[in-house]
């Protein structure tokens, strides 16, 4: 009973604070939604903070998943593809950290280096599928090339909910397809004829 205690605040949090934003949801409003006392909820957690470093763990372990690269063969257009789609997906089951990515890390020491960690090992994977492309002779680009494509599409998935809300965007989920389609399209400059026309027939069919 007690894990399930657990484990249905932090499935309320989770909701809550996507669809109403971190800030704006205290351990009071999670306690109220779940019709249970403030110190049911802290017997399970210590206080918000540790709710977000839980729901963090579970965040981590799924994209960490998203961002394995295939094994035992060099990768396709398709494989990025759907690696970018898993990695959307994380994003968009987690967004209320990518919203308010800087006021967490900024409070929470732990998640900051956490996340810092993340960020490294996705840049170092998909610096290591785009080398695959361009063994696989899919892609042409110089070292520097491939470098910065790698740091623009990690730029692009970290901050693309941020940038859509700016832009006054209201629809997510259109915002998170947009997001996979500009990652791709940032490639295609260094794609083959052949390939950059199967990109091309991909995000078209994507977005129609």
């Amino acid at each position: 009973m007690a894990r399930q205690t657990r484990q249905r605040i932090l499935d309320a949090s989770l909701a809550m604070f996507n669809a109403q934003g971190e800030p704006n949801v205290t351990t009071n409003h999670i306690a109220d939604e779940l019709e249970i006392s403030p110190g049911n909820l802290y017997y399970h957690f210590r206080n918000k903070d540790d709710i977000i470093e839980q729901l963090f763990a579970g965040y981590e372990a799924r994209m960490d998943a998203a961002l394995a690269a295939p094994e035992g063969r060099l990768p396709g257009l398709e494989d990025i593809w759907l690696q970018l789609h898993l990695v959307f997906e994380c994003i968009w089951d987690y967004r209320f950290l990518y919203r308010d990515l800087v006021d967490i890390l900024t409070r929470n020491r732990r998640l900051r280096m956490r996340f810092a960690r993340i960020l490294k090992r996705a840049d170092e994977r998909a610096r290591t599928v785009l080398r695959g492309l361009q063994r696989a002779e899919i892609m042409r680009a110089s070292a520097a090339e491939l470098d910065a494509a790698s740091t623009n599409i990690l730029v692009i998935a970290t901050f693309w909910l941020n940038y859509a809300s700016a832009r006054g965007e209201h629809d997510e989920r259109k915002s998170i397809r947009d997001g996979i389609v500009q990652v791709m399209l940032s490639i295609a400059p260094f794609l083959r004829d052949a390939e950059r026309l199967h990109l091309n027939t991909l995000t078209g069919a994507y977005l129609d």
